[in-house]
């Protein structure tokens, strides 16, 4: 596990790069009620939406399961639940963001969380960097490989960036008022999950929501299954590390995505 305020390794080359000065700077503290939430215990098994309801979530009508926090439901799957207000971030920002991060210096993702994050590179980054795909489908079939630390030690994860359609994703949901964009992925490490982010705008930034579905996993035909046998659960503490990790990374990159894009939004 990551000691905090230990931040990962940098190269001399990565000091001199234009955004070397976000990883100097302190990362932006999580809000007290989020460590409660942390440190208050898992969310009841019926406050954790089932996988199958995700588009409810797409939509923003699923009230009545939790959207902060993190369990394990009652068919022993884990989830990791978060809600971030990001003043001054917009949108597109964030369409930029995610395959920003995956290409060029390793700095990219490192400032991200510069204590837990040591590389994220994307496959193909052709794909990425070329100006004719459109910003907000540039993970489209791209796969991140990363390494970072959610609690028990630096590991090795193999995202798998989808369209949102490939993941059972309502795409007429998209650009409507609880859903302006969205990225998807299906994780592949010592416990396979699946990812959303999707966000959309709110006073005067975004709301940036997350789910991850924890023991599920993509079949060789393209569909999501349960990845655990029958009558096994995820243990808590999984769960419970990765919204650690998730409240910490996102309360930064809100702190710094407004200045950053200014700065770098013409470099992909």
């Amino acid at each position: 596990m990551s000691t905090p305020g230990v931040k990962v390794g940098v190269s001399e080359e990565e000091k001199k790069l234009s955004y070397y000065k976000y990883f100097e700077q302190d990362l932006a503290p999580v809000p007290a009620e989020k460590i409660a939430i942390l440190q208050g215990g898992p969310i009841a098994p019926e406050k954790c939406i089932p996988f199958e309801e995700r588009n409810k979530f797409l939509k923003g009508e699923a009230d009545e399961y939790a959207n902060i926090g993190y369990g394990v439901a009652a068919d022993g799957t884990g989830l990791v639940c978060n809600t971030t207000y990001m003043p001054g971030v917009t949108g597109e920002m964030l369409d930029w963001w995610f395959p920003w991060h995956s290409v060029g210096s390793d700095l990219r993702y490192k400032i991200w969380d510069p204590e837990d994050h040591y590389f994220a590179r994307a496959y193909p980054a052709s794909y990425v960097v070329d100006p004719n795909v459109p910003m907000n489908q540039k993970t489209w079939g791209v796969d991140h490989y990363i390494m970072e630390d959610v609690g028990p030690g630096p590991e090795f994860l193999q995202l798998c960036f989808k369209r949102p359609a490939d993941l059972g994703y309502d795409e007429s949901i998209l650009g409507t008022e609880n859903c302006e964009s969205m990225v998807c992925a299906v994780g592949k490490s010592s416990c396979a999950a699946v990812m959303t982010h999707k966000w959309h705008p709110y006073k005067d930034g975004v709301l940036f929501e997350s789910r991850f579905w924890i023991g599920y996993r993509m079949d060789e035909d393209g569909n999501v299954v349960k990845a655990i046998p029958e009558g096994v659960s995820i243990p808590p503490i999984v769960p419970q590390g990765l919204f650690a990790h998730n409240i910490k990374e996102f309360t930064n990159l809100a702190s710094i995505l407004p200045t950053l894009y200014a700065e770098e939004k013409d470099t992909l």
